[in-house]
């Protein structure tokens, strides 16, 4: 298993199914603060419906079509991040996040955001990397602002979800232009 350091405690690791219980725990203190937008932090309530989620991201995995990652802050569950889409016959993915609220504030979504597109950008070849976020998810957008990606448009009232009909922001980095955001960076550049 490997683990990417992103911060002083804080690490970025695999998340599968054999972690179903922790995974439970987490989403239990992370539901009120990520629930009205992201639907798996709503609806795991039960360890059958965790170990469900994990298996799902890891068949996922299995068929190189997707990634989920946990952010562990020390020793402990705190968010994660994700490729919901990972489309090789096109070089483009999707990559979503989650966080409790005990570890907002420190940039560790940045950070891991960072390590999952250097990843699908140098490694993989992806060439366009998207954020899809709700237009009420201030602090998801915020995110995709200081990541360096760029608002291509809203599709109107395109997500219904907990009796709300969401208009979905699309967000998106090319990999010409992430490439030379890592470069500007400085020292330290981009985690290959």
């Amino acid at each position: 298993m490997f683990a990417t350091t992103l911060d002083e405690g804080a690490e970025l690791r695999p998340l599968e199914p054999w972690q179903a219980q922790e995974f439970l725990e987490h989403i239990g203190r992370a539901r009120e603060y990520a629930g009205p937008w992201v639907p798996f932090t709503a609806t795991v309530d039960d360890l059958a419906s965790a170990r469900n989620v994990l298996q799902r991201h890891a068949d996922r995995q299995a068929a190189d079509t997707g990634r989920f990652c946990g952010i562990w802050l020390d020793g402990r569950l705190v968010g994660g991040v994700f490729f919901r889409v990972f489309d090789t016959s096109v070089d483009g993915c999707e990559v979503g996040v989650w966080l409790e609220p005990s570890a907002a504030g420190r940039g560790l979504v940045n950070k891991a955001s960072k390590v999952f597109i250097d990843w699908a950008v140098y490694e993989r070849g992806m060439h366009r990397v998207e954020w899809l976020v709700s237009s009420l998810n201030d602090r998801s957008r915020a995110a995709a602002r200081r990541l360096g990606f760029v608002k291509d448009g809203v599709l109107r009232e395109s997500f219904p979800w907990q009796g709300i009909r969401h208009d979905m922001e699309v967000w998106s980095v090319l990999a010409p232009e992430w490439r030379v955001l890592r470069e500007g960076e400085g020292p330290g550049g981009p985690v290959r």
